[in-house]
């Protein structure tokens, strides 16, 4: 007879950008390599575990990265190929269950509860998705943890990192107990020395808290991570979750000191946007554009569009519209980007008598430029704008690109 309780695993890739920069380049085997841009005001955006022996983490400014590790190698990122990968290993989720949830392009959620009585049990599915998560990419390796719910599951495939497995007994709470706050969702830089100086050490010490000192503490949130550290999570997984925005930025080597240098990128973004929206038959209905400042600080402007689009005209034009609310006498850009979000699928063209002309022409433009990569490959762009073409902004961090499952960035903390 089966348990009824729920089996939830939660996978997760290994150091997947550098996992796959090594699996195509074997001389980078067993060295220190970063995935990110070259120029050492880019930014670390994965790290091998060799990497990591000298404290380098993803999300570090290069310059640092490279002070703690004057030898380590940097790749840049190639955006297309992860995917490429990520597909293959997606793919191998859905042998064993249509509940499946991407939390980002390396990690997902699987409901396995009721695929038991063709595959085993949760631990057996688990390694049986790592031997074949190992067999379809050529020797990549994934961690998972195997739990009743989606929260432990996470804090489970985190605890024999690379290439491991764990399963939580039935006992959840005292599985939890003993683990540092920091283990917590949420619980980061900021609020772990709130919850400390208070006596919170352990998730433990979180379970047995009293609420309404805990509430008084960090807010309505204590009552959650409360529920949390005893096991308490019923969250469904929710498979096919739609992309929250496409976006795409980039870090420049010197800092842009004029609008008309920051409204150019801001066309190389609203291009590229256009072209992911496009590809995947999706409208914008908001458009944000992000500015990055030489001390780091990150400034944000949002529009609504009067009607959703997917073409990089639309999208400029309300950058423009944004760029112009921002007070830059004296600014110095280091990192520019724009985001489509409240994202829809994209509405087939009203015919005749009602259908915008003009709108009409754009996604025809869109569509040409789309067709033409799709025909000539996507190395070098076979069309583009020709305000690109005068573009010669030296750049350190690559364009973005769909957050097709969640978002490229790994476990953002609360704080």
């Amino acid at each position: 007879m089966l348990d009824a309780r729920r089996q939830i695993l939660h996978v997760d890739m290994d150091a997947f950008f550098a996992s796959v920069e090594v699996l195509d380049d074997p001389t980078l085997r067993g060295k220190a390599v970063v995935v990110g841009g070259p120029a050492r005001r880019g930014v670390v955006a994965a790290a091998s575990y060799e990497a990591r022996v000298f404290g380098v983490r993803s999300a570090m400014p290069m310059a640092e990265a490279l002070r703690r590790c004057p030898k380590l190698l940097v790749v840049p990122p190639r955006g297309d190929r992860y995917a490429e990968v990520s597909n293959q290993v997606f793919d191998v989720f859905h042998r064993y269950t249509p509940l499946v949830e991407g939390l980002s392009i390396d990690e997902a959620f699987l409901d396995v509860t009721a695929s038991r009585s063709l595959f085993g049990d949760g631990e057996a599915i688990a390694k049986r998705i790592r031997a074949d998560v190992r067999d379809v990419t050529g020797g990549l390796t994934c961690s998972a943890g195997v739990a009743e719910s989606k929260f432990v599951a996470k804090i489970a495939s985190d605890m024999k990192k690379p290439d491991g497995l764990t399963v939580v007994p039935a006992d959840v709470a005292a599985f939890l107990a003993p683990l540092p706050i920091e283990r917590m969702w949420g619980v980061g830089p900021k609020t772990a020395p709130t919850l400390r100086a208070l006596g919170y050490e352990t998730l433990g010490d979180i379970a047995k808290a009293d609420p309404i000192a805990l509430e008084r503490a960090i807010g309505q949130w204590g009552i959650e991570i409360r529920q949390l550290a005893r096991g308490h999570d019923l969250r469904a997984v929710v498979p096919d979750r739609d992309a929250k925005s496409i976006g795409a930025e980039c870090t420049y080597e010197h800092d842009l000191t004029t609008r008309e240098e920051i409204a150019r990128t801001l066309l190389a973004h609203a291009s590229r946007c256009a072209e992911r929206l496009t590809e995947n038959a999706l409208a914008a209905g908001a458009v944000v554009v992000k500015l990055k400042h030489h001390d780091f600080t990150l400034v944000t402007r949002r529009k609504t569009l009067d009607s959703p689009a997917n073409d990089a005209t639309s999208i400029h034009e309300a950058c423009l519209e944004l760029l112009a609310r921002f007070p830059l006498d004296g600014a110095r850009i280091r990192l520019t980007g724009v985001q489509a979000q409240d994202l829809r699928s994209a509405e087939p063209e009203q015919k005749a008598l009602f259908r915008d002309e003009r709108e009409h022409r754009r996604r025809e433009l869109q569509s040409v430029l789309l067709r033409a990569k799709e025909r000539f490959g996507s190395v070098e762009a076979p069309l583009t704008f020709a305000t690109l073409l005068e573009d010669t902004t030296p750049r350190t961090a690559p364009e973005g690109d769909l957050e097709k499952k969640g978002s490229w960035s790994r476990r953002g903390r609360r704080d």
